[in-house]
């Protein structure tokens, strides 16, 4: 695990050769097919190179959850511990890493129909008015989640509606057991490092096509996955809303902003093993 940009693909991939072993990937937006540059997702020679899983298996047009995820990966890592006795976890998004890690509430079952009124709310209403429900029914979640991400408002709200019970009460935070040993380990670098390696990043991504694959995804905007940085901020391009300049400085910002998040979310654990380098990563290290 690390923040974006800090170089998990390469110092995995070395990783898994070095093991003789696959990967699987955590990262929540990779695992979207559509989504081939803004979320940077391993090219092809590096997917030939080490089997991948959870890379672009799904479309932006499902609704896929991190419960969903956790299902699914561990049930993929049943059959993959038959014949490897080391698989590699590997991403940054916290959420997935937890889900296999400790695993997710048992939230009850929701209708889709009742997300798409939220969703819809959110685009006619704003979310000012979501949060303003959410703290009237259940002011303990209103408090404790990211006021500024939308989709953790309606997944707390839906539940909330559908069950009538507060979306805080269905969180046990007991982690449950698995049957496998777990080694986290994390990489870092020095900030100016990583922030120049993610500014470099996103203009690679521009000359790769990244405005040409918003364009393309334009008329899906409104769609949960799309919710992503490199993808909204040229979406208020394509509005009009900004300038292209403007929008990929954005880009470069909210990404710095999301790996700050990144390694705010696994400061509270104790348990990763933090690497911190200078230039290249060393696969011994780890050993």
């Amino acid at each position: 695990m690390g923040p974006t940009g800090v170089g998990k693909t390469d110092f995995s991939l070395s990783l898994a050769r070095r093991l003789s072993t696959v990967i699987v990937s955590a990262d929540a937006r990779q695992v979207y097919r559509e989504m081939k540059i803004g979320t940077a997702p391993p090219d092809e020679q590096q997917l030939a190179a080490v089997p991948h899983y959870f890379i672009g298996t799904h479309s932006i047009h499902e609704r896929y959850t991190a419960g969903q995820y956790e299902l699914e990966a561990l049930a993929l890592l049943e059959t993959l511990f038959v014949s490897h006795p080391v698989v590699l976890l590997v991403g940054g998004s916290g959420l997935y890493i937890d889900a296999v890690c400790a695993g997710m509430d048992n939230f009850p079952e929701t209708d889709p129909s009742l997300r798409a009124m939220l969703t819809e709310r959110l685009q006619t209403e704003g979310i000012e008015s979501l949060r303003l429900q959410l703290k009237q029914l259940d002011a303990a979640s209103y408090h404790a989640i990211d006021l500024k991400n939308p989709q953790r408002i309606m997944r707390a709200l839906e539940v909330c509606l559908s069950s009538e019970k507060p979306f805080s009460q269905w969180k046990t935070g007991v982690m449950k057991k698995r049957p496998f040993e777990i080694v986290k380990i994390g990489l870092q670098r020095p900030r100016g490092e990583l922030y120049a390696r993610i500014n470099a990043r996103t203009q690679r991504m521009m000359d790769d096509g990244l405005l040409e694959e918003a364009e393309k995804l334009y008329p899906h905007r409104n769609l949960p996955a799309l919710k992503t940085v490199g993808y909204t901020e040229l979406f208020d391009y394509l509005d009009g809303k900004t300038t292209l300049e403007k929008a990929v400085q954005l880009i470069r910002q909210h990404t710095r902003n999301y790996a700050k998040k990144q390694l705010s979310y696994w400061a509270r654990y104790d348990d990763i093993q933090w690497l911190v380098e200078n230039g290249e990563w060393r696969i011994e290290s780890v050993f």
